[in-house]
């Protein structure tokens, strides 16, 4: 059993990185499926793809690397809020990441999003990590 699914997709996903693969599969939960929406969404991997063959389903994420220096799009994953320690932000107090480089993922009463999306619709919620 895994105590933390959000920490184990990050880190399946910098693994994979790491390692120079172009797809990793990762266990679906409705969580993951929303995060993998927003990374998509902002051109942070390529593809992907819920597959539901097994009573849990799985996801599959095509990774993106630039085609010329062969470097990712992804260059950290960092879980912020964790199961011990759950880290809430109001609309006002929202991060910033990289001076907006990146993008911090926040999952509010309205659905899963990213910080700016978050600030337009004036709505804070748990900051789940960072991405850049």
């Amino acid at each position: 059993m895994n105590t933390d699914p959000i920490a184990d997709y990050l880190t399946r996903i910098r693994n994979a990185i790491r390692a120079k693969h172009r797809v990793v599969e990762i266990p679906a939960s409705n969580i993951k499926k929303e995060i993998t929406k927003v990374l998509y969404d902002k051109g942070y991997i390529q593809n992907y793809k819920f597959d539901d063959n097994t009573p849990q389903g799985t996801i599959k994420i095509a990774l993106k690397y630039n085609p010329v220096t062969k470097q990712p799009a992804i260059v950290d994953l960092q879980r912020i809020s964790r199961p011990g320690l759950r880290q809430y932000r109001g609309a006002d107090h929202l991060p910033r990441i990289l001076n907006g480089l990146g993008v911090a993922i926040i999952s509010t009463s309205k659905g899963v999003m990213t910080d700016k999306e978050a600030k337009t619709l004036n709505v804070g919620g748990e900051v789940l990590c960072y991405v850049y």
